[in-house]
Formats: C-alpha cells, sequence, structure tokens
C-alpha cells in the first residue's frame, strides 16, 4: 500500500510503499483510509516535539487517528493501532465512532482532536455547568471555534472570546460569542474589558489556548482585591503565543482561580471512554445537521511530503484525503 512514511523526525513523511497492515486479533478492524487531519498535535508528535513523542521507531508511519471505510462500507472514525496516514490501517474496535452519512469524510476526520481540545476540556476539566459565563482565548483558531459553539451548545449563558485575527473574531458572533476580546488591544484594554465583564457576570471558566502574554493579562483580570471572589476554572489547552507564563502569588491568593491544563496525561480515563460512546456521536450529529461551522483545506496523500508541515489558516484545518 501507499503510505506517508517517517525515517527522520526532523524530516517530512515520504510518500511510498509500505507494508500492509495486518491484524492481530479480532480487536482490531482493518480499514481502507479516507480522510486523515493534521493539527498542530500530530505534527507535534510526527516532529517529536511533543511531550508524548516517541520518535525511536522508524521507519513508521504517521498520525494517531482518522476516518476509513469498513469493509461493508460503513465509514467510521477510530484511533489507530499504529499510524493511520496510508491506505489501510488498523482500528481499535473499542476506540470506533460510525461517521453518519449526511456528514463527509473530511470534515469527519477534522472535528475529534478539536474535540479533544474543546469539548472534554469543558465538560471533563472544568466542568462546565449550564448558566455559566465562559471566557475562550484565542478563539479564532480551528478549535477555539468549535470551543465556542460547543461552550453554548453545553448551556452557557454567555461566551466571551478572544483573538488577534479582527475578521476571524467578528465571525464568532455568528458563532455563538457574545462578546469580543481584540488581543492586539493594549494590555490595560483587555484587562479592563475583562475586569469589566468578569464584575458584571462572573466568569466561570476560561479555555486559554495561548498561554504567555494573553494568559497572564487575563489572570491579571481576574485577581482579587481581598475580598471573596466567585470560583474561576482556568484551562489551558494550548500554548500558541508561548510556553511559559509569570504569574504572581497574589493573584492566586487573592481571587478563587483553580488554575490546570487539559491534554494527553491530564485527562480521564473515563473522559476518553465519554468520547467515543457519548461526546463524539453528539457532535458528529450536530455537524451532520448543520449546526457546527468548520473549515477545512484538503491535499493528497500523494503530496504529503510538500504538505505535511504546510502553513493553513490558524481557523482551517489540514486533512489528506486517501
Amino acid at each position: 500500500m501507499k503510505a506517508a512514511v517517517i525515517y527522520n523526525a526532523s524530516e517530512a513523511p515520504k510518500y511510498e510503499e509500505f507494508s500492509d497492515p495486518v491484524s492481530a486479533d479480532e480487536n482490531e478492524i482493518l480499514v481502507s483510509m479516507k480522510a486523515v487531519a493534521i493539527p498542530n498535535f500530530e505534527k507535534g508528535l510526527a516532529s517529536g516535539k511533543h511531550y508524548a513523542s516517541i520518535t525511536n521507531t522508524a521507519p513508521r508511519i504517521p498520525v494517531t487517528m482518522g476516518v476509513g471505510e469498513m469493509e461493508d462500507g460503513t465509514r467510521v472514525f477510530g484511533i489507530g493501532k499504529g499510524g493511520v496516514l496510508a491506505e489501510k490501517a488498523l482500528f481499535n474496535k473499542a476506540q470506533m465512532v460510525r461517521v453518519p452519512d449526511g456528514l463527509d469524510s473530511v470534515t469527519a476526520a477534522a472535528i475529534p482532536n478539536a474535540v479533544l481540545g474543546s469539548a472534554l476540556a469543558l465538560l471533563f476539566r472544568a466542568n462546565l455547568k449550564a448558566g455559566e459565563v465562559v471566557l475562550i482565548n484565542g478563539a479564532t483558531g480551528f478549535t477555539g471555534k468549535l470551543a465556542v459553539q460547543l461552550a453554548k451548545h453545553y448551556g452557557a449563558k454567555k461566551v466571551i472570546a478572544t483573538g488577534r485575527n479582527q475578521e476571524q473574531l467578528e465571525e464568532l458572533l455568528m458563532l455563538g460569542a457574545d462578546e469580543l476580546i481584540s488581543l492586539k488591544s493594549t494590555s490595560e484594554e483587555i484587562i479592563t474589558k475583562i475586569k469589566t465583564l468578569h464584575e458584571s457576570e462572573p466568569i466561570g471558566v476560561v479555555l486559554d489556548y495561548t498561554w504567555s502574554k494573553p494568559a497572564e493579562l487575563i489572570l491579571t483580570a481576574l485577581q482579587g482585591k481581598g475580598k471573596f471572589t466567585p470560583v474561576t476554572r482556568f484551562v489551558t489547552v494550548g500554548s500558541t503565543a508561548g510556553d511559559s507564563i509569570n504569574l504572581s502569588s497574589a493573584i492566586l491568593r487573592s481571587s478563587g482561580l483553580s488554575l490546570m491544563g487539559s491534554g494527553v496525561g491530564s485527562l480521564p480515563a473515563e473522559a476518553l471512554h465519554q468520547l467515543f460512546s457519548a461526546v463524539l456521536p453528539e457532535v458528529y450529529a450536530l455537524a451532520a445537521s448543520g449546526k457546527l461551522k468548520i473549515d477545512t483545506v484538503s491535499s493528497r496523500l500523494a503530496d504529503v511530503e510538500t504538505d505535511f508541515y504546510k502553513e493553513v489558516p490558524a481557523s482551517k484545518r489540514l486533512v489528506f484525503e486517501i
């Protein structure tokens, strides 16, 4: 079969012949791959730059998940037993979700990683409750846009969205955002706007995709003044603006802030079970009925060497069609 093959983690995958995968037992299902998304997480794993990377085996096929077709024609999203950026792959039988007939394979492949970074973060780390106010920091990215839509779907009373791309930021008003904050504003303007909103209606959840300076400004805005303050769960999911922050102890001591992360290693095992049994099927149903807006950029498996690390707009997801 044809596949994307990694020989060196510092180089893009090659488009080459590779041995067909062979099922070891009844729990491994052979599928013909249809579409594979390439979020930053998968690029990090392939290059060895993500903390969960395993790069001591080569040659190997990259990417952990995608959409394939079973022998009977049923399309499923699944987690691969080995890499899935190839014409064929093995899916773990316990980690598959049927793709609805009304949902195309490219969109179906693009959604799951963003669900990990939005739905699971909201439900299993932030423990979002209906009626709460949610601030999504870095909401103009692909996962952030999905998070805005899902936060409202899960019952958020108000969604505050931040971002640098003004056009994408304004589009979020049509996707469920109630308040917009431009990260191109001055630090003082950002802090003042968040303080005002927080004093009017306490922010219960912050879902952060940028970390670094924007996160510092939000945390500063939530600092208390020596009196009882509402509880805010600050959940960081990404670090597009940088991997470090300066955080004053006084911010945590003076407020009801609970600071945590969401990602591989921090999500509970139950979250992964719920992803396949309930969360992803529900999100797929929303997408199939046109209730979610998803933007993708497609490429072909044959172009993997030039396109695997290709830069695409942050609001879109690169997907290889097989």
